[in-house]
């Protein structure tokens, strides 16, 4: 098939003999890892920009409260990976994956003119449907980029070209966020910001050009539309090995962790930081900057065991991030806030530098966490359910966030405070991930054998 020779060519064999980073030259990986960077930029963007909107009010007059408005959209991005995902994963096994990508791509080209459109009209209802679609078009594009590695990539690249995916993802939320954070507080912004995303877009188009075929695994599979149905069978096809769906629980678990972290971010910023919008910014930074570091090291780290998947990584990853999340649950509070300090005199505080040491390093090991967990999935998944199966991941990932989000809103209405809970959430991965790693020895077998504890 075309798709392993293109493999196997001497370019790809070189490839792991020098670095991970030499996949961005070749055209097996950089266009995926180009279109999926775009794509994440405008999402976020995007996203981000609407949020601010909302919350302060600068465009859009509604009856409704800022934060109701706020959790809507949030839920209206969010809605797709529940309804299509599953559908998502049938279209991905039966169909070429580069020509799916360009159709999704495409899509994202009409949803950004939409929302063009809403800028300009100040249609609300236009706005809320382009992020509906945008959550429509990532929900569509996840099995794609997921499941088309293993074709392209031999096993011992897996890890590599996912490190640099997860990296790229990470720098590409942080730089949509910050781009439309700050855009939309300009007078003249929203133009700035379809603009900015129009061209984004194209760009993501242009590089799915350039994705070498990917040949359907079952071009004979009959595509079932009941969502729901069809969740149950993904999920199903994610269960026939444990092994992978364990992995599965565990990356979900990570980007439910993180995501009630960056949520409470800016609370946990002002109330014990005393910090403002500045200081939230270098935080995030600290975490995605840890995340992509992370994520490359896992290539080097699983080189020294000589094999192409390291599961024994994943338990090293998860002990990281629980340690590291206890010690900001734990970080006391400057105490009373007056006036917020300057960001200049935020960088003279040890505080600020030990959160911020806390949020890199607790980024680097969910990297280490989750990215072997991911090649794992990916080469140990039946070829002919692939794609399904990186479907049910989506499916609950959407469904852990959830979760949390509505965990962490009744524990903090109860009149907790922001640490209790970042306390709270550190303890439960920590016993989380001993539960998943405990069903399946190999994990922590892996992980002495990596220490150097135990022999092969």
């Amino acid at each position: 098939m075309e798709d392993k020779n293109m493999a196997r060519s001497p370019g790809a064999g070189s490839a792991r003999r020098h670095s991970q980073f030499v996949l961005l030259g070749e055209r097996r990986f950089w266009p995926l890892f180009l279109t999926q960077f775009l794509g994440a930029f405008n999402d976020n963007a995007y996203k981000n920009a609407l949020m601010v909107l909302l919350t302060f009010g600068t465009v859009y007059q509604t009856g409704m409260k800022p934060e109701v408005l706020t959790n809507l959209a949030a839920g209206l991005f969010i809605l797709p990976f529940f309804l299509f995902s599953a559908t998502a994963g049938q279209l991905a096994d039966k169909f070429d994956k580069a020509r799916l990508a360009r159709v999704v791509k495409a899509l994202e080209i009409i949803i950004i003119l939409l929302a063009g459109v809403g800028f300009w009209l100040q249609n609300l209802v236009a706005l809320l449907a382009a992020l509906c679609l945008l959550g429509l078009q990532s929900t569509l594009f996840g099995p794609v980029k997921y499941a088309i590695l293993p074709q392209h990539l031999r096993d011992d690249e897996l890890v590599g070209g996912n490190a640099l995916v997860e990296a790229g993802t990470f720098v590409s939320i942080l730089l949509g966020t910050l781009v439309g954070g700050l855009l939309a507080g300009f007078d003249g912004g929203v133009a700035w910001i379809a603009g900015i995303c129009l061209a984004v877009a194209l760009g993501g188009f242009w590089a799915s050009c350039r994705i070498p075929a990917a040949p359907a695994p079952v071009p004979e599979l009959k595509i079932a539309l009941n969502p729901l149905s069809e969740t149950w069978h993904c999920i199903g096809f994610a269960r026939r090995e444990r092994s992978v769906f364990l992995s599965v629980l565990g990356i979900s678990w990570f980007w439910a962790y993180g995501s009630l972290l960056l949520t409470q971010l800016p609370a946990y910023t002002k109330s014990v930081l005393g910090g403002g919008e500045s200081t939230v910014t270098l935080l995030l930074t600290a975490f995605s900057a840890g995340i992509g570091s992370g994520s490359l090291l896992c290539d080097r780290l699983t080189q020294r065991r000589g094999k192409a998947v390291e599961p024994g990584l994943a338990p090293l990853g998860a002990l990281g991030m629980t340690l590291f999340g206890i010690d900001i649950a734990l970080i006391p509070s400057v105490g009373s806030i007056g006036a917020l300090p300057p960001f200049g005199g935020l960088l003279r505080d040890a505080t600020v530098w030990r959160v911020c040491a806390d949020l890199f390093l607790l980024g680097a090991f969910g990297g280490i966490y989750c990215v072997p967990l991911y090649a794992l999935v990916q080469q140990r998944s039946p070829v002919d359910c692939r794609a399904r199966v990186i479907a049910a991941n989506n499916i609950i990932n959407a469904l852990f966030m959830v979760a949390v989000a509505l965990g962490a809103g009744l524990f903090l209405d109860r009149g907790h405070g922001i640490p209790a809970l970042l306390l709270g959430m550190a303890v439960l991965h920590g016993l989380v991930t001993i539960y998943i790693f405990s069903i399946v020895p190999e994990f922590l077998i892996r992980a002495l054998i990596w220490l150097g504890f135990r022999r092969e």
